[in-house]
C-alpha cells in the first residue's frame, strides 16, 4: 500500500467521519425544530378553535355550535401541522381538514421520516351536538425540512469528491520526488555512489536529499579510504616479503663472503706466525688480525641489519619470543629504561592460557612486532621515558589486546595533528587493516598509553 494511497484513504476517513458527524447533528437539529414547530401550531390551533367554541356558547343566536365551528373550519381551509376533523352528535363526518400541499412534490425517504418524525399529538373537544379532534401532522415540515437536508448532501458529496480529487492530486504533485529519493537509495544499495538527487522545493525533500547526498559523499570517501587501507596493507606485505628475501640474501650471501674473508685473513694470521722468522710476518699477521676483526663487525653489523629488516625468529619461534627477543636487545641499548614485557603465557592468574600467542597468522605477527617496534623507537626518541609497560594478551573471546605505555613528557594529543606524525599514522593503518582498534592517551608530562583491540 503506497504512501500517497494511505493519505488518501485518511483523507477520505476523516471527510466521511466529518460530513457523519456534521449529519448528525443536523438530523437532530431538524427533529428538534420540527417538534417544536409542530407543538406551537398544534397550540395555536386548539386555541383558535377553543375561542370559536366560547364565543358560540355565549351567542346561542349564533346557532348550533357544531354548526358554527363547521362554518369556521370551511372558511379556514388548511392549518399547517394540524389536522382537524369535526364530527356531528351521531359520529357523522362534517368536516375534514385538506391535507397540505406545500412541497407536495418532495418524498422525504422513510429513514429521514423515522429520523425526525414528532410524536403525535391529539387533542379532543366535545362541543354542543358534536365533537372535535386535533391531531399534529409534521408532513409539511418533514418535507420541507428533508428539501433543506437534501440539498445539504448534494453540496456535502460535491465537496467530498472535489477534496479527495485535490487531496490526491495534490499528493501525486507533492510526493513525486520520492520515487527519485527511492531510485537514490535503491542505486546506492546496489553500489553506485555516484547517485546524487536534485534540488526539491519541499524543504522536507530538501533535507532527506541533502542527507542522502551527504551520506553518499562519506560512503565515497570510506570506500576510498578502504581502497587505500587495502592498498597500504598490500604495499606492507610486499615491503616485508622485500625485507624477508633481502634479509635472506644477506644473510646467505654476504654472511658467506664475510666468512671466507675471515676464513682467508685467519689462515694468513696463523702462516705468518708459523713463519716467525720471515722478513714482515709480524707485519702481515698484525693485518691479517685487522681484517678477522673487519669481518666480525661486518658480520655483526649485518646481523643487526638482517634483524631491522626481518627477525628471523619471528619465523622460526613465532611472536612472544621475537618480542622477548627485541626488547631484550633494546634493554641492552638502553639500560638506564626499564622495559617490562607481559605476554599472555605469563598471566596464568588471568585466565589465559600458555602458548596463546603460537599460531598467529604472519600479517598479525609482523604488523603487531613493527607497532611495538615503532613504539619503543618512539620511546627512546622523544617520550624521555624512564620505564616502559607491554602488555600483549589473547582473550578467551579470541581477541588480540596490545597496551603500551610509558611515563615519559607524554604530549597534548588535541594539539597534535598526528596525520602528520608518520609513526603514530603508520601503526594506526597496520591495525585498520587488520580491522581492529586503535587508541591513544596521553597528556603532558603524565606519559603515554596506546591500547590495540585486533581480531584473529
Amino acid at each position: 500500500m503506497s504512501l500517497r494511497f494511505r493519505l488518501n484513504l485518511l483523507i477520505t476517513l476523516l471527510s466521511l467521519a466529518f460530513i457523519l458527524v456534521v449529519g448528525t447533528i443536523l438530523v437532530n437539529d431538524t427533529r428538534v425544530s420540527v417538534r417544536e414547530r409542530v407543538e406551537a401550531a398544534s397550540r395555536v390551533t386548539v386555541q383558535l378553535l377553543d375561542t370559536v367554541i366560547v364565543s358560540s356558547a355565549l351567542n346561542p343566536e349564533m346557532g348550533p355550535t357544531h354548526l358554527v365551528l363547521q362554518s369556521f373550519l370551511e372558511s379556514l381551509g388548511y392549518v399547517r401541522s394540524s389536522h382537524i376533523v369535526l364530527y356531528d352528535y351521531r359520529g357523522y363526518e362534517l368536516y375534514r381538514s385538506p391535507d397540505s400541499t406545500f412541497k407536495s412534490d418532495v418524498y422525504p425517504p422513510d429513514w429521514f421520516v423515522k429520523l425526525v418524525e414528532p410524536k403525535v399529538e391529539m387533542v379532543e373537544r366535545k362541543i354542543r351536538y358534536g365533537t372535535l379532534v386535533v391531531t399534529s401532522s409534521a408532513a409539511g415540515s418533514i418535507r420541507e425540512a428533508w428539501s433543506g437536508f437534501n440539498q445539504l448532501m448534494w453540496v456535502g458529496l460535491v465537496f467530498f469528491v472535489l477534496l479527495n480529487t485535490m487531496v490526491y492530486l495534490l499528493l501525486s504533485y507533492s510526493l513525486r520526488p520520492l520515487k527519485q529519493i527511492l531510485t537514490a537509495i535503491n542505486g546506492i544499495e546496489q553500489g553506485d555512489l555516484t547517485a546524487r538527487l536534485p534540488t526539491f522545493a519541499l524543504p522536507e525533500f530538501e533535507r532527506i536529499g541533502h542527507s542522502l547526498n551527504r551520506m553518499a559523499e562519506s560512503l565515497t570517501a570510506e570506500r576510498q579510504l578502504e581502497e587505500n587501507r587495502q592498498l597500504t596493507h598490500l604495499i606492507q606485505k610486499h615491503i616485508e616479503d622485500e625485507r624477508r628475501s633481502l634479509a635472506r640474501e644477506l644473510h646467505d650471501e654476504l654472511g658467506q663472503y664475510v666468512t671466507a674473508v675471515k676464513i682467508f685473513a685467519v689462515g694468513i694470521e696463523n702462516k705468518a706466525k708459523a713463519n716467525s722468522e720471515g722478513v714482515g710476518m709480524a707485519e702481515i699477521a698484525s693485518n691479517a688480525q685487522v681484517i678477522v676483526s673487519a669481518a666480525n663487525q661486518i658480520y655483526d653489523g649485518m646481523h643487526n641489519i638482517v634483524r631491522q629488516l626481518r627477525p628471523g625468529a619471528l619465523d622460526n619461534l613465532g611472536l612472544a619470543e621475537t618480542l622477548k627477543d627485541m626488547v631484550s636487545s633494546y634493554q641492552v641499548q638502553h639500560p638506564g629504561i626499564k622495559i617490562q614485557l607481559y605476554l599472555s603465557e605469563n598471566l596464568q592468574s588471568e585466565n589465559l592460557q600458555s602458548g596463546d600467542l603460537l599460531g598467529l597468522s604472519e600479517a598479525i605477527s609482523i604488523n603487531l612486532y613493527r607497532i611495538v617496534q615503532e613504539s619503543l623507537n618512539n620511546a627512546m626518541k622523544y617520550a624521555q621515558a624512564t620505564a616502559l609497560d607491554i602488555r600483549l594478551i589473547k582473550t578467551a573471546a579470541g581477541e588480540l589486546q596490545l597496551s603500551i605505555k610509558d611515563n615519559g613528557i607524554g604530549m597534548n594529543i588535541e594539539a597534535v595533528d598526528q596525520t602528520r606524525h608518520f609513526g603514530l599514522l603508520g601503526m594506526r593503518e597496520r591495525v585498520q587493516a587488520l580491522h581492529g582498534s586503535f587508541n591513544m592517551e596521553s597528556a603532558p608530562n603524565q606519559g603515554t598509553a596506546i591500547f590495540i583491540k585486533v581480531p584473529c
